[in-house]
This record gives structure tokens, C-alpha cells and sequence, in this order.
């Protein structure tokens, strides 16, 4: 297990690694500058504020420059923002999404694993077939179509919600529920298949055989492997969830972390891409590294892949 554990901790090393360097070099050579939209910038001004940042040094100096501060824990001052770190800028943004995350996740666990449990249980029936014919309408419904749907009904017709922003702790709900369901569909049609597969084996047979009760043997026995395949799915799916989905909050005007890393690509600032990047690549890679584990403690025999 220890082995099993440093193995996946050097690779995810080297991932995050290869994920800011490639993001980097992408960032420095995109067209564009973060003074492009600023007017009548005077020459000497924008030349003294690119030497502040380092901008004036060999593109390679600058990138080991950022390393070695990253590696510190250093993720620099914003490019377009003066006077702002991104760190800051992240410290005050990420609670935001990681409240929002957190609701939808719950939403999509909630949701998803009974619902695909139930339809598991009632193979080829009416019991079966609406839970999953749901389901595949949540996969195919991508989050800006059902975001404005759920604002157009529940905020516009019905009134109970607001539409948009961030002022009352009701203003949640819409986008927690957006992101919420779309995942609980992805989760239902895993769990669904992975207890199709788990009823299916001999081990089902045998602690049914021993007069194990059925609720024992859906909820102790087969769901315990047939959560391997949702929790391949939740790895990355909780990090994006709690890290900020760029398409929600933009549509509900949520000024969480998603809204500065759009607005950090369009405004081509380097330090605040690069650090939400870097930001955004350490939790899904931890996020992949607890499921790798949780795996492995479930199901001893993957520790040798």
C-alpha cells in the first residue's frame, strides 16, 4: 500500500510539473498582452511595468524564475491587476467555489448512486428504463442549456429564485442544482452498470445462499464494488465541481475562481493563467491521488497495477 501510494504521488509530481510548463510556454506565446486594452499607455510606463514582473528577462530565465517561486509556494503578482497577488486572488475567490462544489457534489451523490442502485435492482423494466432514459437526457444536456432552463422556470416564471449573482444564501441553489444534475447523470449510469456487473457474480451468490438479508447484500456487498467505477468518476468530477465550473458561474455571474481564469485568458495574464492552472492542477491530481487509494483499499488486489 505505502509503495502503491509513492508511486502515484511521484507521477502526480511530475504531471503537475509537465502541466506548468506546457502552460507556460502556451501563455507566453499566445497574441495578446495584459496592456493591450488599456489606452494611451505610454511607452516608458508599460516598459517599467513588464521589468516589475520580470517580463523583460529571456523567456527561459523567466520560466525558471516562476518554477523555482512556484515550487515555494510563490505564485506572483498579476499581470493586468497591479498591486494584486494572485494568491489573493485566489484565497478570495476559491471559498466561493468551493461552497458551490461542495452543494453540487452532494446534489450529484444524492441523486445519482440511489438512482442507478434502484434501476440496477429492477433490470429491463419500466423501473429501469425512465431512471436511465433520465439519465441519458442529463448526459446530453450540456450545463448552459439547463442553467438558463432552470433560471427561465424556477426564476422567471415561479419567482422563488433569483437570477443571477451572489447576495443571499438562496442564490446557491441554481447552479449547485445545474452542475448537480448533470453529474448525477454520469453517476447514476455508473452505478447502474457497476451493480449489474456486482449482482452478476459469485460472491452475491454465495452470501445469498448463506442467508445473507438482501439489503445486506445490495449494500454491503454488491454496491462496495460497484462504487469503484463512481469513484473513477468523482476524482476529477469533485475537483472541477470544487475548483469552479467556468460555464455556471459565468451564467449566474458568480464571482468565483472560474470567472478569474476566463478573465485571466482573455486579458493574457500570464501569472494569474499560470497560477489558477497550477492551482487547479494540484487538486485534481490529489482529488485522482485519494481515489487511487480509496481504490486500493476497497479492492487490495489493484495496489499491483
Amino acid at each position: 500500500m505505502l509503495s502503491f501510494a509513492f508511486r502515484r504521488l511521484l507521477q502526480s509530481l511530475v504531471v503537475i510539473f509537465a502541466l506548468f510548463t506546457i502552460t507556460f510556454f502556451l501563455s507566453r506565446y499566445a497574441p495578446g498582452s495584459p496592456y493591450a486594452k488599456e489606452r494611451n499607455l505610454p511607452p516608458h510606463i508599460e516598459a517599467y511595468r513588464r521589468a516589475s514582473l520580470g517580463l523583460d528577462k529571456p523567456l527561459i530565465e523567466q520560466y525558471w524564475l516562476r518554477l523555482q517561486r512556484l515550487s515555494r509556494g510563490d505564485l506572483d503578482m498579476s499581470d493586468k491587476y497591479q498591486g494584486r497577488f494572485v494568491a489573493d486572488i485566489i484565497r478570495d475567490s476559491f471559498p466561493i467555489s468551493l461552497q458551490l462544489g461542495l452543494c453540487a457534489l452532494g446534489i450529484a451523490m444524492l441523486i445519482g448512486i440511489p438512482l442507478g442502485a434502484y434501476a440496477a435492482l429492477k433490470p429491463n423494466t419500466i423501473n429501469d428504463y425512465a431512471p436511465m432514459t433520465i439519465a441519458m437526457l442529463g448526459v446530453c444536456l450540456p450545463t448552459f442549456v439547463l442553467g438558463p432552463l432552470l433560471v427561465l422556470f424556477l426564476a422567471l416564471k415561479i419567482n422563488i429564485f433569483n437570477v443571477s449573482g451572489w447576495y443571499e444564501p438562496s442564490d446557491i441553489f441554481l447552479p449547485a442544482l445545474t452542475l448537480g444534475l448533470v453529474n448525477s447523470a454520469y453517476i447514476a449510469r455508473l452505478t447502474r452498470a457497476g451493480m449489474r456487473e456486482s449482482l452478476a457474480q459469485d460472491y452475491i451468490r454465495t452470501a445469498r445462499a448463506k442467508g445473507a438479508s438482501e439489503r445486506a447484500v445490495i449494500w454491503r456487498h454488491a454496491l462496495k464494488s460497484a462504487i469503484l467505477p463512481v469513484l473513477n468518476f468523482l476524482g476529477p468530477a469533485a475537483a472541477g465541481l470544487i475548483t469552479g465550473s467556468f460555464v455556471v458561474e459565468s451564467i449566474f455571474q458568480i464571482p468565483g475562481l472560474g470567472q478569474h481564469f476566463v478573465s485571466a485568458v482573455v486579458n493574457r495574464d500570464v501569472s494569474l493563467t499560470v497560477g489558477t492552472v497550477a492551482f487547479y492542477g494540484v487538486f485534481i491530481v490529489f482529488f485522482n491521488f485519494l481515489v487511487d487509494v480509496a481504490q486500493v483499499m476497497l479492492n487490495p488486489r489493484l495496489s499491483f497495477r
